[in-house]
Order: C-alpha cells, then sequence, then structure tokens
C-alpha cells in the first residue's frame, strides 16, 4: 500500500545480508484487500501490489545465491469474505460460497444461516473461517497439486503456520506430509503463544512437537522472559522462565526456535522497553505516542541489551524488520510503519551487525547448551557451550557500572563485549559483556 513489493526486496538483499540474516521470513504475500493481507483473497496469486508469481520466484532465486532462505507465512484458518472462496461481493468470476451452496467452496465453510450467519474468526466478519477438516480443502491446500507444494516449487523453503494451535491434528498431518514429501529439509514454523510441548486445544492434548507436524515454533516464552527482565531489572528467576522450555522442548526444536523480542502483533521493542504501556489506550492515542529523545536514549540502550540476549539464547533470532534502524511504534498498525531509508539509527544498525557477526563466528550459538551462571542484583549471567567452544553472557541491567568476577577458566578468553582485567569484566550501565573461548 506504500510502494513496497518484492522486487524492492530482492534489490534490499545485500543490505539485509549485512546484518547476517540467513533467512527472510514474510508476512502474507497472497492476494487479499487489506494492508496485513491475513485475509487471503487468492492463495495461488501474489497479491498484484507485491508483484507476481515470477517475482516471488527471482526473489528466492537471488537469496538462494547469497546463502539465504525464503519462509512464507500460511494463513490456512480462515480466509477473507472478499475472495475467490466466498466471494461474498461478487468480486470475482467465481461462485463463491457465500453466494450458492451449489459452490465447490461452500463445505469449506461453516454457515449457521446461509449466506448471511457464518462462522468467523474471533468474531471478525470479514474473515469467514474454514473447515480445516473437510477433505477438499485440505486436499486443495496440502494435496499433491495443492498450495503448499506450489510455493515450494516456487522457491521458498519453509512454511510459518498462522494461528497454528487452532489448526486440528488432521489438517496438520497432511501438511507436514504436504512440506516434507516437495523438500524434506524445508522448515515447518508454527505460531503458539504458549509452551508447544503442553498445549491444549479442541479438547485434547496437542502433538505439535512429536515429530509429525511441526519442527519448531515461534519462542514467546523468551520474548516475555527477555523483555520482562530488561524493564524491570528482576534477575532473579530469569532462568526459571527459559529452562522449562529448555526442558520440555526436543533439541532439534530447540536449534530453530523462532527467537523474537517484536513481531507484527506486538509493540515495537523499543517502545515496549522504555515507553508507557499501552494498555488500557485507543488508537488515536497510540497513532500519536512516541519516545521522548531521553526515553529513546534509554530505550536503545534497553534495545541493545535485550537484543543481546535474544541472539545468545538458544534458537534462532528473529529480527523485525527495522528494529535495527530504531523504529518505534505501539500495537499494529503503529508497529508496521514504513522503514525509513536513510534515517536509520546509526549505533543500532552497527550494533545489529555486530551480534550478526557474533552469530557467524560463535559456533556454540547454533547448537550449544545453557548453562546458567548467576541471576542476582539485576545481573543475569550464562554460558552456551558445545564440543567446539564456548561463550560467557553477562547482562547488566543496573544504572551503574559493575565488575563481575567471572568462573574460574575465563581469564584468557576473548572479550567480545565489554573489558576485561584479569579474573574479572567490567559491564557498563544497561550493557553487556561476551567473552569467547575456542576448545583445544
Amino acid at each position: 500500500y506504500y510502494g513496497g513489493d518484492l522486487k524492492g526486496i530482492t534489490a534490499k538483499l545485500d543490505y539485509l545480508k549485512s546484518l547476517g540474516a540467513d533467512i527472510l521470513y514474510l508476512n502474507p504475500i497472497c492476494e487479499a484487500h487489506s494492508n496485513h493481507r491475513y485475509n487471503t483473497a487468492d492463495y495461488k496469486k501474489t497479491d498484484p501490489m507485491l508483484g507476481t508469481n515470477d517475482d516471488f520466484k527471482a526473489l528466492c532465486d537471488e537469496a538462494h545465491k547469497r546463502g539465504m532462505k525464503v519462509l512464507i507465512d500460511g494463513v490456512f484458518s480462515h480466509t477473507g469474505d472478499d475472495s475467490v472462496y466466498f466471494n461474498k461481493y461478487g468480486r470475482y468470476d467465481s461462485v463463491g460460497a457465500y453466494q450458492s451452496k451449489k459452490s465447490p467452496y461452500y463445505p469449506w465453510y461453516k454457515f449457521k444461516t446461509f449466506p448471511s450467519d457464518d462462522e468467523c474468526w474471533w468474531g471478525f466478519p470479514t474473515l469467514p473461517e474454514v473447515d480445516e477438516e473437510n477433505g477438499a480443502y485440505i486436499s486443495f491446500i496440502a494435496g499433491e497439486n495443492g498450495i503448499i507444494r506450489k510455493w515450494l516449487k516456487l522457491g521458498a523453503r519453509g512454511w510459518r503456520l498462522d494461528v497454528a494451535d487452532e489448526l486440528p491434528d488432521i489438517f496438520l498431518d497432511e501438511l507436514r506430509k504436504a512440506v516434507k514429501s516437495e523438500k524434506s529439509d524445508a522448515l515447518l514454523l508454527g505460531e503458539v503463544w504458549e509452551d508447544a510441548s503442553n498445549n491444549s486445544a479442541y479438547g485434547k492434548r496437542r502433538r505439535y512437537l512429536l515429530g509429525d507436524q511441526l519442527d519448531s515454533v515461534m519462542n514467546y516464552p523468551f520474548a516475555e522472559a527477555i523483555i520482562s527482565f530488561v524493564r524491570s531489572g528482576e534477575a532473579e528467576g530469569f532462568s526459571q522462565k527459559i529452562e522449562p522450555i529448555l526442558e520440555n522442548y526436543p533439541k532439534c526444536v530447540i536449534d530453530v526456535l523462532m527467537n523474537h523480542i517484536g513481531t507484527h502483533d506486538t509493540s515495537r521493542a523499543i517502545t515496549r522497553l522504555a515507553g508507557e504501556s499501552c494498555e488500557y489506550r485507543n488508537r488515536e492515542w497510540q497513532s500519536k505516542k512516541e519516545l521522548t529523545p531521553k526515553q529513546y536514549e534509554r530505550g536503545r540502550s534497553l534495545l541493545k541489551l535485550a537484543s543481546l540476549m535474544q541472539y545468545t539464547l538458544p534458537g534462532v533470532p528473529s529480527l523485525y524488520y527495522g528494529d535495527e534502524a530504531g523504529m518505534q511504534g505501539y500495537k499494529d498498525p503503529f508497529n508496521r510503519r514504513c522503514y525509513p531509508w536513510g534515517n536509520e539509527d546509526a549505533e543500532l544498525l552497527e550494533w545489529y551487525r555486530w551480534l550478526g557477526r557474533l552469530r557467524g563466528e560463535a559456533e556454540c550459538l547454533s547448537d550449544g547448551d545453557y548453562v546458567p551462571v548467576s541471576e542476582i542484583l539485576s545481573c543475569v549471567c550464562y554460558v552456551r557451550k558445545n564440543d567446539k567452544d564456548e561463550l560467557l553472557v553477562i547482562l547488566n541491567r543496573n544504572e551503574h557500572q559493575i565488575d563481575y568476577y567471572m568462573p574460574a577458566g575465563w581469564e584468557n578468553a576473548k572479550c567480545m563485549l565489554g573489558e576485561l582485567h584479569g579474573n574479572a569484566v567490567t559491564v557498563q550501565a544497561l550493557s553487556g559483556a561476551v567473552l569467547w573461548r575456542k576448545h583445544e
């Protein structure tokens, strides 16, 4: 709606690569009639505002040349009412479910009273729910010539499933078969906000992570633990929020967790960390409220601290576009503003590039164990380690610098961040320290 398209992303791949990015996750790109596109109108077509299917293939091809993969958003629990399938407003030549019970799409939807009363997603009348257990719908999405395979053939290397916890088992089972049959190494990631190992829905315990459904999930528990510590400075109990996930999830799931601290569904990270709460505030207030210069300066330090945790905890850091430029904003749609090309926060931009280089250099960050060291007096310390190297990470949430006395054996480690003095490291206020050592 503001001029961005797939060719524009392709033109910025080198910029994204400079951040250390090797996966590009796109919100929905299929034709739809809103700026967020979670109200799919045609699963088979790229939204004309973004380009064509050939433009998507070209993006994937150019990303592949740079060692990057493209992950796309699958919105399968509902469609738009203004779609090929429902066609409430007669935009399309097809006979939609709203228009006739004889429509091939009629069995996809759940009508209480035809055609005026249908079940819709969370009460939004523009988002009619589909019956994900309907055989014809399953075949359309996950069949041999279905939507899942179509976009993988065009170059996508995986899917992120919107509201995965609202999709029934039979649908997830077939969807996984389609993904892995088309590309065995493709990623299937689910949006689950809670602990996905013991989540319940549809009246029974879900089996997302037992091998036949999701490869991994969005990691909201880690995000909340990070935001809580950085906002409050309460270090005690930090590992108690992290370790249940590490204990409950299989190792293969942990290594590809989507670790975010802000998404299109939450306020911008810097705003959450340094701004006033938007709870009980209306959209007009949210639209006008920005951080003061003093809040922003503090927010930059807090964001750097939070992102250091995000990039060094188990899983894969997911950088929401624009956080590296200092973008702020409250909830949707104010968290989706245009990227400020030419007006980026240079300090933050270089910080995120440094984090990207750290991820590329320290092998333990890809699959290493998490070992808590201490969490007291607004300071959290932990180690990431595998059989090749290990990283000591110290997070100082205090308003003053501290000297942290390290565990024995770290005196000769390489100091990546902070100031090393014998067996202690000086950590600036609202900042972190990182030490790295390789195993002989």
